[in-house]
């Protein structure tokens, strides 16, 4: 069986919260650059992955007053359109009946990507999508291209299009390891810690519930791109427990450690749990105003503010199609996509 402890997952994708910073600094900075360059940050990918850069808009760059020119968005306004569609993507994954490991593959890849991208250069929707596909399939859930797309009226060549690119932005390292399966073997653990007879099972099921309806919360914020699945799982068993108090739990946390040759003691354990409880509290979801500003913003960045303009750079028929089902439609209740 795959061993987090030796994975990539471990070994290349969990970053300190500087690195982190630095890496969407850095991608967001990229993005301002080729709006600098060439006028527009919309890159087209075709299927075998290749990307192309806007057409150069020289003379309207050089003629038009600063003021008119497109403003980049800020790290922070790439921060709300990412949480948006983190949550666009666990109610695709919820109206689909997928399972809660393809949804958490999908999020990761999802994450990933935009350590390498910035949302200027790359439509989250479409790569939301693809992240879905992309995560049905190395979860043996496939779902087809065009299924996937129907169910939510979507052009499916656009997520063939862009399945290449996420691929090499996730540097092929399609493996990764989410909470929920650790919260089971957690709650299991605890059955025999606790020494809970057949009568008083269902209080473990309504803990491991609990428990998981925590961690879609925590799979929403930066905290698994920072701390390994199974504090993850434990954070939110402790948060479950706190409201059930099935177990004594850094009792439990100090059971744990006493039979695995851990490099962490209880107090250090705490303050990891303590640290993602935090990043929890802190989410924030963008308010619809908010949404709207970036969408401005984002539509004048894609080259996408006039229907003509978008029509000159469509270079095939299909990007034409393309084209029109990437614009950002008004950004009203979470439902809509």
């Amino acid at each position: 069986m795959a061993d987090f402890q030796t994975s990539t997952h471990r070994a290349k994708w969990i970053f300190t919260p500087e690195e982190l910073v630095g890496k969407y600094k850095a991608a967001n900075q990229r993005a301002i650059q080729t709006l600098e360059k060439y006028g527009a940050t919309l890159m087209e990918v075709d299927v075998d992955g290749t990307i192309s850069y806007p057409e150069p808009q020289v003379i309207a760059k050089d003629n038009a007053d600063k003021h008119s020119r497109p403003k980049p968005i800020s790290i922070e306004e790439e921060q709300f359109m990412r949480v948006f569609y983190e949550n666009k993507l666990q109610e695709v994954c919820k109206n689909f009946h997928f399972p809660h490991k393809v949804q958490a593959t999908a999020l990761i890849y999802f994450k990933r990507f935009y350590l390498q991208w910035s949302v200027m250069q790359h439509h989250p929707k479409n790569i939301m999508l693809t992240c879905i596909y992309a995560a049905c399939k190395i979860e043996e859930n496939h779902v087809s291209a065009e299924e996937l797309g129907k169910g939510i009226s979507q052009d499916h060549q656009m997520i063939l299009n862009n399945e290449m690119i996420v691929y090499q932005s996730l540097e092929f390292d399609l493996i990764v390891y989410a909470p929920y399966r650790s919260i089971e073997g957690f709650i299991d653990d605890m059955e025999e810690f606790c020494g809970i007879n057949d009568d008083r099972l269902q209080i473990l099921q309504n803990l491991l519930h609990a428990a998981k309806m925590e961690v879609d919360k925590i799979m929403l914020t930066d905290a698994p791109l920072l701390f390994p699945p199974g504090q993850l799982a434990l954070a939110a068993l402790r948060s479950a427990n706190q409201v059930h108090k099935v177990v004594d739990f850094e009792r439990y946390l100090r059971s744990i450690l006493s039979r695995q040759s851990s490099e962490h003691t209880v107090s250090e354990l705490v303050e990891f749990l303590n640290a993602i409880d935090s990043w929890a509290r802190k989410y924030k979801f963008p308010s619809d105003k908010d949404l709207k500003h970036i969408n401005r913003k984002l539509k004048s960045c894609w080259g996408l503010s006039s229907h003509d303009e978008s029509k000159k750079r469509d270079k095939k028929s299909k990007h034409k199609s393309k084209r029109s089902s990437n614009e950002v439609q008004p950004v009203p209740s979470h439902t809509e996509m």
